[in-house]
Formats: C-alpha cells, structure tokens, sequence
C-alpha cells in the first residue's frame, strides 16, 4: 500500500483522490467541524466502502497491519511535531 510520500511521487489519480479529500477535510474544518470528527467520518466512509468492494475479511486483514503501520511512521506527514 502507498504512503503518502509514495503518492506525492506519483502522477496519477491516487494523487487526484489525495487532494479531493484533503480539500473537503478544509471546508469541513472552516465550516467549525473538529478535525477529529472529520477523522473518524473519513475513517468510516473508507472503511465502509473497502468493505463493500472486498468484504468483511479483508479490510479486518488490512485493519490488523495498521497498528505497525502508524508506529513506524507511515502515516506521518511531517518529521517532527512542533
């Protein structure tokens, strides 16, 4: 799977799909929704959808490799928090 870093290497509609969300997560947060609660309506919709493309057992198969995944950094955007 891509990390962001992967994505903002490629020219393709990854990096189209990245910047529609990132721009609905900005009107979401100027119109005074928390980023929280965007996080976790954005967490559910993707959820949601992965498991009407893939089913139950698959996305819990992604679900389970996301603890390692956030510890190394993956999702990480910027080296350090100020």
């Amino acid at each position: 799977m891509d990390t962001i870093h992967d994505l903002m290497r490629k020219n393709d509609s990854s990096l189209a799909a990245l910047g529609i969300v990132l721009a609905a997560w900005e009107d979401g947060t100027d119109a005074g929704i928390p980023p929280q609660m965007m996080a976790y309506a954005a967490l559910f919709a993707a959820l949601s959808d992965l498991v009407g493309c893939y089913g139950e057992d698959a996305v819990a198969g992604l679900a389970e490799t996301l603890a390692t995944r956030v510890r190394s950094g993956e999702f990480t955007i910027c080296d350090t928090i100020q």
